[in-house]
């Protein structure tokens, strides 16, 4: 069991190292630590506003565009403790499960096959991703680093095949009244309460589902008022929104919310990051399904992720989230099934020996 050995000692190995965003050092040791597991390939470093990240590529110069990208994070929220610990059948610890783990059997896969296939492969290892993957990911792809297909071995997708992630728009509506005496309201005009009237059709445009669903959400995180005072009409509210929109909404969800708010009311956009949507009957997505039966001998599950993943990064990519199964990422019970890492390791190895 020499693979299973080397797997399990390499994630362990990089659990170990608190590589959070504000520690240098650990995301320098920690893509050392990977590199030094893939000694005889040099790869392209990137660094941008002190973020490093690594390319590795299996063609004597790198290629205008990678038949398949193997993409992971080596970042992880921050935590009490980085230490790894085998309780039967999981390994637990901080990035077990997203997604040192996961990152550990890339690592390794690209090892085994870089001189195996013959079709460039790419192994792309970043450290921002937990904080939007700007300076990783997106900034390679803007550097020119391209992909027919990415896989990301990213959390909850548990066996499953996340082919389509919704996006993120974060929204801040400003909504101004007229200021009045507390006990002279009809001289005023309320901000909070249009902001409420706001919040109303919102509740009626964007229903909170009632469990897990493929629906458009949007969550109120924060309404604010300049107004410190109980004898004072408030002349001014903010409201804060986190919308996490499907694919087939992004054109309409802005404007949508846009029209339920009269012209003065300004609505900034702080973020929009694209959802993303491979076609199920892509040719990347049936070889993997087709690997996946072979080693498992059950039929691969489509799903869509309701968060997003450095994926969103590759505009022209199929792309596919598909790791080991796990729990509890970003907190202190995180795990990673340790016999689905194994059979996870042989998917991949299969999926792109098939390729061939």
């Amino acid at each position: 069991h020499g693979i299973n050995q080397e797997l399990l000692e390499l994630a362990q190995k990089l659990i170990s190292i608190p590589s959070i965003k504000d520690n240098s050092s650990a995301l320098q040791k920690v893509l050392e630590v990977a590199q030094n597991s893939i000694n005889n390939f040099t790869p392209i470093k990137f660094n941008k506003l002190g973020i490093p990240s690594l390319l590795f590529y299996n063609t004597p110069k790198l290629p205008q565009k990678f038949t398949v990208l193997l993409n992971a994070h080596l970042d992880v929220v921050a935590a009490k403790e980085y230490k790894s610990v085998l309780m039967g059948n999981r390994l637990y610890g901080r990035g077990a499960y997203d997604m040192k783990a996961a990152a550990a059997a890339e690592i390794l896969i690209f090892k085994e096959l870089a001189q195996k296939v013959n079709f460039p492969l790419g192994l792309q290892l970043v450290t921002d991703e937990e904080i939007g993957g700007f300076n990783g990911t997106k900034y390679q792809v803007e550097q020119g680093i391209d992909a027919d297909f990415v896989l990301v071995g990213e959390t909850s997708s548990d066996f499953t095949f996340g082919i389509k992630s919704k996006g993120i728009i974060w929204v801040k509506a400003y909504f101004t009244g007229k200021a009045a005496h507390g006990a002279y309201p009809w001289n005023g005009n309320n901000a909070i309460l249009k902001a409420n009237e706001f919040l109303q059709k919102l509740k009626i445009a964007y229903p909170i589902p009632q469990k897990e669903s493929w629906a458009t959400t949007v969550n109120v995180a924060k309404i604010e008022t300049a107004n410190a005072t109980f004898n004072k009409v408030p002349e001014d509210a903010v409201v804060w929104l986190d919308i996490r929109y499907i694919p087939e909404d992004k054109d309409s969800v802005l404007e949508k919310i846009r029209s339920m708010v009269s012209k003065d009311v300004k609505v900034e956009t702080l973020v929009n990051e694209p959802a993303h949507l491979t076609e199920k009957n892509n040719k990347y997505i049936n070889q993997l399904g087709v690997s996946y039966q072979k080693v498992t001998g059950k039929e691969g599950m489509l799903v869509g992720k309701h968060g997003g993943s450095d994926l969103r990064h590759f505009p022209h990519s199929a792309t596919i989230e598909f790791g080991p199964i796990g729990a509890n990422p970003h907190t202190d019970k995180e795990w990673v099934d340790i016999k689905s890492l194994l059979t996870y390791h042989k998917i991949v190895t299969e999926f792109l020996l098939d390729l061939n």
